[in-house]
């Protein structure tokens, strides 16, 4: 596939990580406009470094938006006399709607809606992806890409906000869980090392089960927990000290967040 990734900051760079580690890219164009920052990228094969957006459209065939909501607008009319009826649009921008890119590209263009996460660098992201209705023409080949990196799920564009806060920001709040475990292995007597390869090993084994097994989290849970067992008990005062309600709250707060910075933009 000849890719395009336009905007090569934090979640551009790991993309392109994800892409040429999977080796799923025929050419692989990167824009930045400092190209300091993306030297690491240098030397790769196939893989094109420039500051030229529209050299970058040109070269490519599925072209995939990183770059700041602030400058998304500016690109698109830079870049839009140099779109063909082959280009597949793919945005990661949070809160930027599909009938706005329209509105800018033309809704005959194929236009995608993508929400990974950074475990996309390590090939373990959960992708989102919605399109408009001539992306959905086109929509077997984002998930293709992002199933290469991870795994997607193809939803309707109104629940996008949402899974930004359950996949993209979930990964924050993930990490923070881990590093709970951490510093309470820490307390029971393990160095941090050792600590931190306890949690997160074991928060990788959890997912796992879910995923191969396809059960319910409690039925998993049930399958440690005895009758006045040790387990029950760091459950349950977990609970009471308002864990999962803790947990729901925030990403709840988060929500709220975008849909205040999406009025702003409006």
């Amino acid at each position: 596939m000849k890719i395009a990734i336009i905007g090569t900051g934090n979640l551009g760079k790991s993309i392109a990580k994800g892409l040429i580690t999977n080796n799923a890219i025929t050419s692989l164009y990167l824009t930045k406009r400092n190209l300091e920052d993306i030297q690491e990228f240098e030397g790769y094969k196939n893989v094109y470094l420039t500051t030229d957006n529209a050299e970058a459209v040109k070269q490519s065939d599925i072209l995939i938006f990183a770059v700041q909501p602030s400058h998304f607008e500016n690109i698109l009319n830079e870049i839009q006399p140099h779109l063909t009826d082959k280009h597949v649009i793919i945005s990661t921008i949070t809160g930027f709607l599909i009938p706005k890119i329209e509105a800018q590209v033309g809704a005959d263009k194929f236009i995608i809606r993508a929400m990974p996460n950074t475990a996309i660098a390590v090939g373990k992201s959960m992708t989102c992806l919605c399109s408009n209705e001539q992306g959905e023409k086109r929509i077997k080949i984002a998930q293709a890409i992002f199933n290469r990196l991870g795994h997607s799920l193809v939803i309707p564009e109104t629940q996008m906000q949402a899974a930004t806060v359950v996949c993209a920001s979930g990964i924050a709040f993930w990490m923070r869980l881990i590093r709970a475990t951490t510093q309470a292995a820490i307390q029971l007597g393990f160095d941090a090392k050792e600590a931190q390869e306890l949690a997160m090993h074991t928060c990788e084994g959890a997912a796992n089960l879910l995923i191969t097994n396809g059960d319910h989290p409690e039925e998993e849970i049930d399958r440690v927990t005895t009758p006045k067992g040790c387990t029950i008990e760091g459950l349950n005062e977990m609970e009471h000290k308002g864990l999962s309600s803790s947990l729901i709250q925030g990403m709840v707060a988060s929500f709220n967040k975008i849909n205040n910075i999406k009025k702003e933009q409006i």
